[in-house]
């Protein structure tokens, strides 16, 4: 079996240092086309590791490196396959320059250089080492003013492939692994993440919703029985910044018993011929007390009485304007500044008294209600915060009491009917992007927490009743792997059972990768040869 392995091996190196006779094309399993690289390139690009090939998966801050190469033999040209990703989007590096270095051992640095490949996201150097012994592997990404250095530690340069052979062990591939290509990765929403320890709360299960705050919301109603009026051209409508103390719309109140228009304009009259003869008594007497004909009093009380008349004349002229146009009417203003979130009447409506015409709201700050079920409360010993979310596919918003919010009440009674209590934190929204009324997933921290090794909650999935993760392996191969799910804490989750940190898993795209194990012809091959 062990000779069989070797003269395995062998065939692999052979085929490995004749490269450089192979056809010059590129082929994808995709599509079916051929493609001729250029002159320079003159290499083949190969999908996953031959046999007694060497593959690696290396990660900086900025970018991740899968490269696969055959062992290095002195002059021997080396063909590397190095698949260059951005962490930043997980997207393929499309532009930039790639060195491969060689260094230590008492040698001369030995370095090539390799531009991208017709494929996106691949470049193909060819090292022909001129020394052997330990050397240092480098391979260093450059793109503009970016650079993502990749040290892959010591590796051995043979002096012959025989050599090469005898050094190199057979690894023996793992069975159950998914093959989910660099290209295929590429053409998706795709991302990985490695699982971290980190402090996890606990928290408990509560029904929340989204309600103005107390000082927040304000209902403009009819205080008696009229028609509406516009006090703009535009009436308030959904959506409408108001300010507090604007006028938002007339309300004429409506005329009663045997009052009508014609009644109010013939007491405009009378007031003003009672006004007219009280001003002119008031002259005649003022005339008659400069002759010291009359008593003083007399033309005091003909002064009060002018003043009347004027007061009982601009009265009838005010109750007459409230059913004409303009700005008659009693003006309806908003108590707070906010938007209109609802309207409940249109201009020229009949509305009664008391009736509900407008509300306002702040949307800047808003309240989560939370009402926690009794069963629960014994749980709870310090309510520090909590997360929620709008589904189970949204992301998590988190509150923290203290720091972006601040905690308005915690009920201490049960409500008889739906045995909950309820508490109440208020905080910022942002762009108002939720909703009054709005019903969402909520979780409270209790105020205990644990470490635990975690991962992104958009990497689990639920087959089943099982938590399943994809752990990736290499590059290109990844584990379907049952883990045992733990505390949800925000957008992370706490694995309990069958994960370490540091393991990488796939937090997007991972609907595609189990498509990959189950219906490969689905997704294609997507590889480049």
């Amino acid at each position: 079996m062990k000779n069989l392995n070797r003269l395995l091996l062998i065939s692999t190196l052979a085929s490995a240092l004749s490269l450089t006779a192979c056809s010059k094309k590129e082929h994808s399993h995709e599509d079916g086309e051929h493609e001729h690289p250029s002159h320079e390139e003159g290499h083949q690009e190969h999908g996953h590791g031959h046999g007694g090939g060497i593959s690696v998966t290396h990660y900086t801050t900025e970018a991740e490196l899968f490269v696969e190469y055959p062992p290095l033999i002195l002059n021997t040209e080396s063909a590397f396959a190095a698949h260059l990703t951005w962490l930043k989007d997980f997207s393929a590096v499309n532009q930039g320059q790639l060195l491969v270095s060689l260094t230590g051992g008492g040698h001369p640095e030995e370095r090539v250089v390799a531009t991208v490949s017709q494929t996106a996201g691949i470049f193909r150097p060819v090292m022909k080492p001129q020394y052997i012994g330990k050397r240092r592997l480098q391979l260093i990404l450059t793109d503009g003013t970016q650079q993502s250095v990749h040290d892959l530690g010591e590796v051995e340069v043979y002096p012959d492939a025989k050599t090469a052979t005898e050094h190199q062990a057979v690894a023996e591939e793992e069975s159950g692994l998914i093959a989910f290509t660099k290209e295929q990765q590429w053409k998706i929403d795709f991302a990985t993440a490695p699982a971290v320890t980190r402090a996890m709360r606990d928290s408990v299960s509560a029904i929340g919703v989204i309600k103005p705050r107390a000082a927040g919301q304000a209902i403009v109603t009819a205080i008696s029985t009229g028609i509406i009026k516009s006090a703009t051209n535009d009436f308030p409508h959904l959506g409408q910044k108001v300010l507090a103390g604007q006028t938002l719309a007339y309300l004429s109140p409506r005329l009663g018993g045997d009052a009508d228009l014609a009644a109010l304009s013939l007491a405009i009259e009378q007031a003003s011929i009672t006004l007219d003869q009280a001003s002119y008594e008031r002259k005649r007497l003022e005339s008659l007390l400069t002759l010291e004909a009359v008593a003083e009093k007399r033309v005091i009380e003909a002064r009060q009485q002018e003043r009347l008349a004027q007061a009982n004349l601009t009265a009838a002229r005010k109750r007459l304007a409230t059913y004409q146009g303009g700005e008659g009417g009693i003006a309806l203003k908003t108590p707070i500044s906010g938007t209109v979130v609802a309207v409940n009447t249109t201009a020229g409506a009949s509305v009664e008294a008391g009736q509900s015409l407008l509300q306002i709201a702040d949307l800047d700050k808003v309240w989560l209600e939370a009402k926690i079920p009794e069963s629960e409360l014994s749980r709870i010993q310090t309510l520090t915060g909590g997360f929620f979310s709008l589904n189970s596919l949204s992301q998590a918003i988190a509150l923290e009491i203290g720091k972006n919010a601040r905690l308005v009440a915690y009920g201490g009674l049960v409500d008889a009917n739906t045995r909950t209590v309820p508490a109440i934190l208020e905080f910022s929204n942002p762009q108002q992007q939720l909703r009054l009324g709005m019903t969402v997933n909520t979780q409270l921290y209790t105020g205990v927490a644990q470490n635990l090794v975690a991962v992104p909650a958009s990497a689990l999935s639920d087959e089943n009743g099982q938590s399943v993760l994809f752990v990736l392996k290499e590059g290109e191969s990844f584990e379907r792997r049952v883990v045992k799910a733990s505390i949800r804490d925000g957008d992370w989750v706490g694995i309990s059972q069958g994960l370490i940190a540091g393991e990488r898993v796939v937090t997007r795209g991972a609907y595609q990768v189990r498509l990959a194990a189950t219906a490969p012809a689905a997704m294609g091959h997507g590889h480049a040869h």
